[in-house]
C-alpha cells in the first residue's frame, strides 16, 4: 500500500493546518506539541505526518522524503524553490516580512542611495534582493533568533524578520519602517510523488484548496 507522507512544522503552521486536514477526513493519531515522535500517524493508513523544522520542509519534500509539505512563502523564499511544485498559497499563518530599526533611527537617512546599512536577519536571500533594489549596500548578519537584541546591542542597524501584531517589536523600542512583502504558508509538492502517487495526493490537494478559490 502506498503511503503518503506530509511534512508539517509545530506551532502555528500545524494548528492552522488542522481544519484543512479535516476536510480531507484526515485527523492526526497524536498532537506534535505533547508527543515526542517526530513521524506521526491518522486515522488513515495511507497518510502519515513527518514533524521537521519549518527550514528543513522544502527540503524534505524536494528530495522526496516527503510527499507533500506546508511551508511560509518566507522559507520558501530562501530556499529558492527548486525541485518543487507549488499549487496553492493556503492563506493560513499569515504575516509579513518587515524591516525594523530603533525607535529614533533615522532610517530615511540610512538608506540613501549608496548608503551602507547591517542589517541581521535570516532572511538572507529576501533582504539582499530588497536592498538592493533600493540601491542600499548593506551588510547581512546571519542570526537565527531574537532578532530584535541585534539594534539593541549594536550589532546591526536594522533587522528584517517577520512580524505578526508588532508586540515584540514595540517591547524592544523598535519601529517596524517598510514592510517588505505580505507572507503565508503555500502547499509544496514533490512532482515526482504528483506522478506515481496522484490517485492519493489529487484529493488532498483538493481539500486543502482555500473554500473562497
Amino acid at each position: 500500500m502506498s503511503v503518503v507522507t506530509l511534512a508539517l512544522s509545530k506551532g502555528r503552521i500545524f494548528a492552522e493546518t488542522l481544519p484543512l486536514l479535516a476536510r480531507s477526513g484526515v485527523v492526526p493519531a497524536e498532537d506534535p506539541e505533547s508527543s515526542r515522535k517526530l513521524v506521526i500517524g491518522t486515522n488513515r493508513a495511507d497518510i502519515r505526518l513527518a514533524i521537521v523544522r519549518a527550514t528543513d520542509t522544502p527540503t524534505y519534500v524536494q528530495h522526496g522524503a516527503a510527499d507533500l509539505g506546508i511551508a511560509g512563502k518566507d522559507v520558501l523564499l530562501e530556499h529558492g524553490g527548486a525541485g518543487l511544485y507549488q499549487p496553492l498559497d493556503l492563506g493560513i499563518a499569515r504575516c509579513r516580512l518587515c524591516v525594523a530599526v530603533r525607535a529614533g533611527f533615522d532610517y530615511a537617512r540610512a538608506t540613501r542611495p549608496g548608503a551602507r546599512l547591517a542589517v541581521a536577519t535570516k532572511y538572507v536571500a529576501s533582504a539582499r534582493e530588497f536592498f538592493s533594489g533600493k540601491g542600499v549596500h548593506v551588510d547581512l548578519i546571519k542570526l537565527y533568533g531574537s532578532m530584535e537584541l541585534a539594534p539593541l546591542l549594536g550589532l546591526a542597524d536594522a533587522i528584517v524578520d517577520l512580524v505578526s501584531s508588532g508586540g515584540t517589536l514595540r517591547a524592544n523600542h523598535l519601529v517596524e519602517v517598510e514592510e517588505i512583502m505580505p507572507i503565508s504558508a503555500r502547499l509544496i509538492v514533490n512532482p515526482a510523488s504528483l506522478k506515481t502517487k496522484q490517485a492519493l495526493l489529487d484529493p488532498l490537494i483538493q481539500a486543502f484548496r482555500p473554500l473562497s478559490a
